[in-house]
Formats: structure tokens, sequence, C-alpha cells
């Protein structure tokens, strides 16, 4: 079953169950399948998806983080249900703890030994946890790691 089918499927029942959060993400999710598909001459890969879908879910957690800041919980409170409705169709996300193991090994690989190697090890590590990690925390721990 391909994305585009579960999202249709998963709206299907949202409508039937009347939940507001689910069918505002599932829209969106659906929107972004067709601009990707009209633009790309009407097929997306499945990597194509995960970007898009990654992509989907930072928008909401700059947004989250916006309305955190200046004290509005409603809209807040919007955006965590629709990121979690998204994050559903994502790969199980890494920890840290894990994301460093497994950064410990690209240094070792790589052969990086300052933070001037930052680049090489982020190159790496960019391909190694696509979809499996955040950018921004990898980056963070490749600079605790390189010092």
């Amino acid at each position: 079953m391909t994305l585009e089918e579960k999202i249709n499927t998963d709206l299907k029942t949202a409508m039937l169950a009347k939940d507001e959060a689910a069918l505002r993400a599932l829209r969106a999710v659906k929107s972004a399948i067709l601009l990707a598909k009209t633009s790309g001459g009407g097929t997306v890969s499945p990597e194509d998806e995960m970007k898009m879908l990654q992509k989907l879910v930072k928008q909401r957690k700059e947004s989250l983080d916006i309305y955190q800041s200046q004290g509005r919980a409603d809209l807040a409170k919007g955006e965590i249900e629709e990121i979690a409705v998204i994050e559903k169709f994502l790969p199980k996300q890494m920890g840290e703890d894990e994301i460093k193991e497994e950064l410990k090994k690209i240094i070792a690989q790589t052969g990086a030994s300052s933070a001037a190697d930052m680049g090489r090890v982020m190159g790496a590590a960019s391909k190694h946890f696509a979809g499996k990690a955040d950018n921004k925390v990898v980056s963070m721990l490749v600079k605790q790691l390189l010092g």
C-alpha cells in the first residue's frame, strides 16, 4: 500500500470519527503529495515521500516554537496534534544515545579529529541517518563529539 493510499484510508477514517486534528494533518499531507505528483511528472518516490513528510513535521515544529514563545497555547495544541498524526507515517526516530553511538563509528570511519572535519562527518551522517534522525540533533552531537 502506497503512502497516498494509506493517507486516503486514514482520511476516510478521520472523517467518520470527526477527528479535526487528523483531518487537518492528513489533508496537508495529501495536498503535498498531489503537488509533488503534478510537479514531478506523476510519480513520487518513497524517498521523496519521506522527505516531504519530514518537511511537513519540521514546518509544524517551527510554528509550534513560535506559538509557544508567544504564549499561544491554543494554536500550539493544534500543531502538536498534527505533528503526532504526520509522524505515524515516518520511520521511528532514533534517540540521542543511539545517534551518538553511530556517530562515533562514522567519525572513526572518516578519520575526523577536529571541528574542521565536521563537513565530512555530516555528509556521511546525513546519508546514514536519512529519515531516522533530525539533522539538527545530529549536527549538535557531531559538534560535541569533535570538540
